[in-house]
């Protein structure tokens, strides 16, 4: 479950970037179904975005999704609307991103 201020653009969001169709829409929920994956976004409209990796506004949660061309990967991401985000000192095999509400995930590769 993912809260959001804009439901639906959080809601297309992981659709395109997880390829799984989003299976119901009201007004106050919104699923995502496939490939053995569920999801569900809710409308928050007071939603605090985390922080990362500030821990007074800890992440809440994150996904780590596999790729298999990091390079490209990022580029989709990006033009899905997810950002950047740094990096932390270790990270020798993942990138940090935001999908739009803010929720860091992580693309994780094999060097």
């Amino acid at each position: 479950m993912f809260d959001a201020a804009d439901m639906d653009a959080e809601a297309q969001f992981w659709s395109a970037l997880l390829d799984i169709p989003v299976v119901h829409r009201s007004e106050d929920w919104t699923t995502l179904q496939g490939r053995d994956v569920r999801l569900a976004v809710q409308p928050a409209p007071d939603h605090v975005p985390p922080h990362w990796p500030d821990p007074s506004r800890p992440q809440q949660l994150h996904l780590d999704i596999e790729v298999a061309d990091v390079d490209q990967a990022e580029r989709e991401v990006l033009a899905l609307g997810a950002r950047r985000l740094p990096d932390p000192p270790d990270a020798e095999d993942f990138r940090v991103y935001a999908d739009p509400a803010g929720h860091p995930f992580c693309l994780v590769f094999n060097n």
